[in-house]
């Protein structure tokens, strides 16, 4: 399982979220048909492009629970006071894609900053 997770300032476009993600796949030399899922946190549930994106996409948003993304915290590979503060979490969207993507889950790489948005790309445990 490949998902994209996705941190963002408060009223973003769904063309920024889209652009997010592109240009993350785009960095990792993989193409949307890759992904399985996006992830965002409960302080995004209410932001209207993301889900909007996934429903573009065809793909699920998932909604990361707050005990597993404290459980993935640790594993970000960026570090966000902003998100810390907000989120609780050093990253919204590494930790949110790690904590989608499951039990021994890896980050391809740090997040990808575009505008308002953030996006990173994980893999779940049992991919290759």
């Amino acid at each position: 399982m490949m998902v994209a997770g996705i941190g963002s300032r408060k009223g973003v476009t769904v063309e920024d979220v889209l652009a997010a993600i592109e240009t993350a796949l785009e960095t990792h030399g993989l193409t949307m048909t890759a992904l399985s899922a996006l992830a965002t946190a409960p302080l995004k549930q209410d932001e209207k492009a993301i889900f909007t994106a996934g429903h573009q996409l065809n793909l699920p948003v998932i909604v990361a629970d707050e005990a597993a993304i404290d459980a993935v915290s640790s594993a970000t590979l960026s570090h966000s006071v902003l998100s810390q503060d907000l989120a609780g979490t050093p990253s919204v969207s590494e930790a949110s894609a790690l904590a989608v993507a499951g039990r021994g889950a890896r980050l391809l790489g740090a997040r990808t900053v575009l505008g308002p948005v953030t996006c990173a790309i994980a893999i779940s445990g049992d991919a290759p």
